[in-house]
């Protein structure tokens, strides 16, 4: 359902928008909270999960792909997101892993970053390939049903100068909005492509045993 607010666009449960996700080892992950490093991010045929108190982003774009298997054969139905500008308070990531050889069985990697106040998750040139998202959302100036071939360059992913994981459908359906603004964020993602990423109050640990299931952020 979505119900609409004069001035702006308010959708309950909108399953298309997201946050990040940061799925990597400790030292890629101090790497990014000290400076501003190319980041793409993937978990090798799995989705993972991410909660977040507020994502606020600017030039929001979205647009309907297909996220490639890691075999190159296989592929993912998703929402392409994309932000110039992002800020992320209360960031919580984590993924699953089963069936880890030497006895460790399944293993959940759970990150968290921008849990302090004035500190948020700092992102620039930000695109998620999502396959679930619930959160209240509110877009400014949002345009709806646009042609995904009639985006201007800006709006690209080819544009930042990386790589994205997805490439938009010409003639498939899009959006775009000058700001969006979301609160209560819960989504399960693919990967993530940034220009920058910064993680503020950074805390990445692994858990395994019992533990491993009770650790995811949702």
């Amino acid at each position: 359902m979505i119900s609409q607010v004069r001035g702006g666009t308010r959708w309950k449960r909108f399953a298309l928008v997201m946050v990040p996700s940061v799925v990597a080892t400790a030292a890629v992950g101090v790497g990014l909270a000290q400076g501003a490093l190319a980041a793409s991010f993937s978990v090798s045929g799995q989705d993972f999960k991410v909660r977040a108190g507020t994502l606020d982003g600017e030039d929001f774009v979205q647009y309907g792909s297909v996220a490639a298997g890691s075999d190159g054969k296989t592929g993912h139905a998703v929402a392409v997101s994309g932000f110039s500008k992002a800020t992320i308070t209360n960031m919580c990531q984590s993924v699953v892993t089963p069936g880890l050889p030497f006895g460790l069985g399944t293993v959940t990697l759970r990150l968290e970053a921008g849990t302090k106040s004035g500190k948020p998750v700092e992102a620039t040139n930000l695109y998620l390939d999502v396959a679930e998202l619930d959160a209240d959302a509110e877009f400014k100036n949002i345009d709806i049903g646009v042609a995904a071939g009639s985006l201007k360059k800006a709006d690209r992913p080819n544009s930042i100068g990386i790589q994205p994981n997805t490439q938009a459908n010409p003639n498939g359906f899009s959006q775009r909005a000058e700001e969006a603004h979301l609160k209560g964020v819960e989504q399960k993602a693919w990967a993530t492509t940034a220009g920058t990423f910064k993680l503020s109050n950074l805390k990445l640990r692994l858990y395994g045993g019992d533990e491993a299931k009770t650790k995811e952020c949702y």
